[in-house]
């Protein structure tokens, strides 16, 4: 709990914070990227570029403030945050630089208005907020067996597919001889790139079960240019990820995993490219789990843009509704896809929710809050409900 004083201070000057919050995250961009570019390699600059990084950050701290008296309220967020920190190789010393440029940007850009008290407070909110990850992280790190110094490893290409008109697949094999670390469908990894004149870091989840030799991703390609490198990075993998080429990947993070040791029917909901987690977890309840039931449900534009369609084997424990926008003429009513046109989660909650059932989502923000809205709205808890968020979204999303 916060001090009263802190407490009283933090509520008094949130609404200012909040109305300045992306004025400050831009200054402290600036002058902490300014100060340490090495940290470049670290943020994300396709977010960086568009303004988006300055909005998640600032969300973040905010809700932090909002909420550090409830830990219940903001535990999903911290362990998001902390799951990706793990898979960049975040190191505590990283939270004093930010710490630093962050209070004095607030002092910045809000001026005079900052007096000794409020910046306590606001610093004292911070270094619980960094507390809260740097704990969590060093018990990620230490599960692991790594530290952020040697968070990632040298993996080879070993098998290369192009999934439809939009992605590729990648099986990565280590090239140290050991087997790759264990994980639960649904995690991701990072695998580091080199730019010209930039090093970047991206998040992709592992798109199979694990076989205990090897892991797979599965790479969409987004075009980008040099404002906003975020799709280069995707179309640097997707242009020069040849079988034979090595890349340093971190180990897998993420919280939105498989409970594989339950038994509890599973419905995996995805759309675009967030079918990627859901193949693994699909894989894993066929071959590992064929007592367990499931319900595969995935919306795609049409044929072409249907992500791994390939790996849609038969599976008697599994119901598969496949959703296409704006089929084609080469796509297979019944064979490729099941219904045609917008998918509407409750015209098919008869197929789709069972009662006690855990569902994920994945895909775009605004369709897993339309797909969680309308699983409340048919009684499931919210507990039940799982969803993973990439890019700044993952900082701040709630759904």
């Amino acid at each position: 709990m916060l001090a009263p004083d802190h407490r009283a201070t933090i509520t008094a000057t949130l609404p200012v914070v909040a109305a300045n919050a992306t004025a400050i995250s831009g200054r402290f961009y600036e002058r902490m990227l300014g100060a340490h570019p090495e940290l470049r390699n670290v943020f994300n600059q396709g977010n960086q570029a568009s303004g988006e990084q300055k909005q998640a950050l600032a969300g973040a701290v905010y809700a932090y403030a909002q909420h550090c008296d409830h830990p219940a309220a903001i535990e999903p967020l911290l362990n998001r945050i902390a799951h990706k920190h793990a898979s960049l190789g975040i190191s505590p010393d990283m939270y004093t630089i930010v710490g630093r440029h962050l209070m004095a940007a607030i002092g910045e850009v809000l001026g005079d208005a900052v007096t000794a008290g409020i910046a306590e407070a606001w610093d004292t909110v911070y270094w619980r907020f960094a507390g809260e990850l740097i704990a969590r992280e060093a018990v990620l790190y230490n599960d692991a067996g790594i530290t952020p110094a040697s968070f990632l490893r040298e993996y080879e290409v070993v098998e290369r597919v192009n999934e439809g008109d939009v992605a590729v697949s990648l099986r990565l094999l280590p090239t140290d001889d050991a087997p790759p670390p264990a994980f639960r469908p649904g995690q991701y990894v990072s695998v580091q790139v080199e730019l010209p004149h930039l090093r970047q870091l991206r998040q992709y989840s592992l798109s199979d079960a694990a076989d205990g030799r090897t892991l797979r991703i599965t790479v969409k390609q987004e075009a980008g240019d040099d404002v906003r490198p975020d799709g280069l990075v995707s179309m640097h993998l997707a242009r020069h990820a040849d079988v034979g080429s090595r890349w340093l990947v971190s180990n897998p993070f993420g919280d939105l995993a498989l409970a594989t040791g339950a038994a509890t029917p599973v419905v995996m909901i995805s759309a675009g490219v967030g079918v990627t987690p859901m193949v693994a977890m699909r894989r894993h309840l066929a071959t590992r789990q064929p007592q367990r039931a499931g319900v595969f449900v995935h919306v795609a534009a049409h044929g072409g843009r249907h992500i791994l369609k390939r790996e849609l084997a038969p599976a008697a424990n599994i119901a598969d509704l496949i959703f296409y926008d704006d089929a084609r003429d080469a796509d297979r009513l019944g064979t490729d896809y099941h219904h045609a046109g917008r998918f509407d989660l409750a015209e098919h909650a008869a197929a789709i929710v069972r009662p006690d059932a855990d569902y994920y989502l994945c895909g775009p923000l605004a369709f897993m809050t339309a797909q969680r809205g309308a699983l409340l709205g048919l009684g499931v808890a919210a507990a039940r409900v799982h969803f993973e968020v990439f890019g700044p979204d993952l900082l701040t999303a709630t759904l």
